[in-house]
């Protein structure tokens, strides 16, 4: 049943060749969101656009470009995997307003207001103040929803996110983090906010990050499986997806421009801790090859039943993206 389901990731950050390509299309997974950039501003964004433009040439018998959501069923036909771009910053469009329809009409499908520190829009999540979305922000809002561009809130904070929620003419998702309720850590979100989250519509997307699982690296599959149940009675399965938050086979100079960019001199730890200086242990049933389908098997176990176990693999995400990505009055 699981290789006959339209499968979607809704993050990821690996390390992006061939190699990887292919355990992606063996996997069974359909479509994966993968992050152009952290802290690249517009003229590197472009050059990221380029990297991926070379890696569609180079492996167009494995992966596709999604621009659109029929492109996910030809890729789903074709055999091979289909990658749509976000960012998770608003790095990307500098200062300026006008370039969030520039990279949108390059792919750019999905955008993150700020990446854990304040930003030109709002507030990140690990800032002591959460003085909630900016001026600037509200118009991007505004701009983003016009344009068809997703708003991403996965590394906000509380109020900036509940203010996006509420600004937002169209459903935004939270692609990658967790309920508080099942683990404390500052990116994974707080009852309240998603069950606002789900009344207007949205989409939050379980992370597998060992940092923000209960049990961190020993977090069982089951553990995770009753996390998402315990979700569903409270919002409803229909809002409920995966985003794994990925990051396979990088090197430690990775972690550190995501933790740190070009803004501090001083190591960002992630979560205020010094432990934690390099990648996490891997989840031993989460892998690339057969990750996916382990959640599916274990979602079944747990209960869900396969039309519900089928919206959450991919379902949720797919109706997601056919309201999200149209061009406002279209």
């Amino acid at each position: 049943m699981y290789q006959d389901q339209i499968i979607i990731d809704g993050l990821q950050y690996c390390h992006w060749n061939r190699d990887y390509f292919k355990s992606l299309r063996d996997s069974g997974i359909t479509a994966v969101h993968a992050t152009l950039a952290y802290h690249e501003n517009a003229r590197e964004t472009l050059s990221q656009f380029a990297k991926w433009d070379q890696h569609f040439e180079n492996n167009k018998d494995l992966i596709m470009p999604i621009l659109e959501v029929e492109d996910i069923y030809q890729a789903k036909a074709s055999g091979r995997v289909g990658i749509f771009l976000g960012a998770q910053n608003c790095s990307p469009i500098d200062d300026e307003i006008g370039l969030i329809g520039v990279m949108r009409k390059q792919g750019l499908l999905i955008m993150q207001l700020t990446y854990n520190n304040q930003s030109l829009l709002a507030s990140g999540c690990y800032e002591a103040t959460d003085s909630g979305v900016t001026r600037f922000g509200r118009q991007a809002i505004a701009e983003m929803n016009r344009v068809g561009m997703i708003i991403d809130m996965s590394h906000s904070a509380e109020e900036s996110t509940l203010q996006a929620i509420d600004l937002s003419s169209r459903p935004i998702c939270i692609s990658h983090a967790n309920p508080a309720f099942a683990h404390s850590a500052l990116r994974n979100k707080s009852t309240r906010v998603i069950k606002a989250l789900a009344e207007r519509g949205g989409l939050i997307g379980f992370s597998l990050y060992p940092f923000h699982l209960p049990g961190g690296s020993q977090c069982s599959l089951s553990t995770f499986c009753q996390m998402v149940a315990d979700t569903a009675e409270i919002i409803g399965v229909e809002h409920l997806s995966i985003g794994s938050d990925l990051c396979l086979n990088q090197p430690k100079q990775v972690l550190e421009w995501m933790r740190n960019g070009r803004w501090s001199k001083k190591m960002d730890y992630g979560e205020g801790s010094a432990s934690n200086t390099g990648w996490p242990a891997a989840l031993p049933w989460f892998n690339a090859s057969q990750g996916m389908e382990n959640i599916y098997s274990g979602l079944v176990e747990q209960g869900f039943s396969l039309e519900d176990t089928q919206k959450i693999l991919g379902g949720n995400w797919l109706n997601f993206l056919r309201e999200g990505l149209v061009l406002e009055g279209v």
